[in-house]
């Protein structure tokens, strides 16, 4: 059996700490900016619950 290549596992760690910082500080830029962070903006486009039809009580018509 081959031995762990614990500097792989290691480097491979810093670099998920490092992407998640970024994440971090890249959402809060955007709060602070008040862009909508990704995930929230590609809900709505794919039919969130604000994207559902008016049913015809809400709606009486005129």
């Amino acid at each position: 059996m081959a031995t762990p290549n614990y500097g792989y596992e290691k480097r491979q760690r810093e670099l998920a700490k490092k992407r998640k910082k970024e994440e971090k500080l890249k959402a809060k830029a955007d709060r602070k900016s008040g862009v909508a962070p990704a995930d929230e903006a590609g809900q709505d486009e794919q039919g969130g619950e604000g994207d559902a039809p008016a049913s015809p009580e809400q709606n009486p018509p005129a």
